[in-house]
C-alpha cells in the first residue's frame, strides 16, 4: 500500500517556516498522542535548530495513558518541554502558559537582569495536519483574533496572537505535511483518520490494524467482539472472525469484511475499542 502525500506548497512552507522561527523562543510542536512518532514531520527538527522545543501530545484521552506517561518521560530526558491534552474538550491547555514558562526561566530571568521587565515569550506552534493543532491554538489563544503588535518577520497571512500578559502565539496559516517514508507511517495515520478512507482498501488497513491490536491490545478484540485471539492469527482471520461474530453475513453464508472493515475502523477512531498508542519509544 503505497501512499504518495507530498504537496507542492511543501518547500515554500519550509521556507517561511525557517524565516519564522528567528522571531520566536520555542518552537511548540503538536502530536496525535496514539501515533507520537508517524504524526511527526522529521524536518522540523532540522528546520527549528537548536531553539528550545516542547511537545504537546494532543487527543491523549483517546490514547493508552501508561504509554503516554514513557512518551512524556523519553521527550523530558531529551530535554524537551511536554504536555499532554485534549484539546477538543480544553483539558490540559490552560497548563501551555505555565510550562512554556517554566521551560524558559533562565531566558526569563536574564531578560529581567537586562531590565526587560515584561517581554513576552513568543512560541511558533506547528504540527502536520490532523493532530488538532487549529483547535489547539484556537482553546490556548481562547479564539482571539487581535494582533499582539508588531512583530519582525510579520508578514501578511500570520498573526501574534496575545495569550497573556507574559505569552505570544505566532498563529501560523502554513503547516507542514509529513513524507511517508515507509509504509507503517501512512498506515498509522490512516487508523487514526488523519488519510481519507477514500484513497484506501478499506479491508487492507483493517487487517493492519487487527494485527496491530492482536500484538498489543488483545484483550480490546476479545471484549468488543467476544473474539478468540491468538498470537499466530492473520489479520484477514481476524477480519473474518470478528465479521462472523457480529453476524455480517451475505448470500450464500459468506462473510461481509467490507462491512466489518468500517465498523472496526470507526470504533476504533470513535474510543469504542478502549484507549490505544501504536506507537512506544522503543520504536524510534
Amino acid at each position: 500500500m503505497n501512499i504518495q502525500w507530498y504537496p507542492g506548497h511543501m518547500t515554500k512552507t519550509r521556507r517561511q517556516m525557517e524565516e519564522d522561527v528567528k522571531f520566536v523562543d520555542i518552537v511548540a510542536e503538536v502530536v496525535d498522542a496514539r501515533i507520537p512518532i508517524s504524526s511527526r514531520n522529521p524536518d522540523i527538527d532540522a528546520m527549528v535548530g537548536d531553539r528550545p522545543r516542547m511537545i504537546i501530545f494532543n487527543r491523549a484521552d483517546q490514547a493508552d495513558p501508561a504509554v503516554t506517561a514513557r512518551w512524556l518521560a523519553n521527550y523530558r530526558e531529551k530535554g524537551y518541554a511536554v504536555l499532554e491534552t485534549d484539546a477538543k474538550t480544553g483539558k490540559g491547555v490552560n497548563q501551555f502558559s505555565g510550562v512554556i514558562k517554566a521551560a524558559l526561566k533562565d531566558k526569563i530571568e536574564g531578560w529581567k537582569a537586562k531590565g526587560q521587565v515584561g517581554r513576552p515569550v513568543r512560541v511558533m506552534v506547528v504540527g502536520v495536519p490532523n493532530v488538532g493543532k487549529s483547535t489547539f491554538i484556537n482553546k490556548v489563544a481562547k479564539r482571539k483574533s487581535a494582533k499582539a503588535g508588531d512583530r519582525p518577520g510579520v508578514t501578511r497571512g500570520k498573526q501574534w496572537v496575545n495569550v497573556d500578559s507574559g505569552l505570544d502565539l505566532l498563529d501560523t496559516p502554513g503547516i507542514l505535511w509529513p513524507k511517508f517514508d515507509d509504509e507503517t507511517t501512512g498506515m498509522h495515520l490512516a487508523f487514526t483518520g488523519a488519510v481519507k478512507d477514500e484513497i484506501m482498501d478499506s479491508e487492507a488497513l483493517a487487517c493492519s490494524l487487527m494485527a496491530l491490536l492482536r500484538d498489543r491490545y488483545p484483550n480490546a478484540l476479545t471484549e468488543r467482539y467476544k473474539m478468540t485471539v491468538t498470537p499466530d492469527a492473520e489479520g484477514w482471520e481476524l477480519l473474518e472472525q470478528g465479521a462472523r461474530k457480529r453476524g455480517m453475513l451475505i448470500s450464500g453464508g459468506e462473510v461481509d469484511t467490507e462491512r466489518m472493515a468500517k465498523v472496526l475502523l470507526d470504533e476504533f477512531r470513535g474510543g469504542k475499542l478502549g484507549r490505544f498508542t501504536l506507537e512506544r519509544p522503543e520504536d524510534m
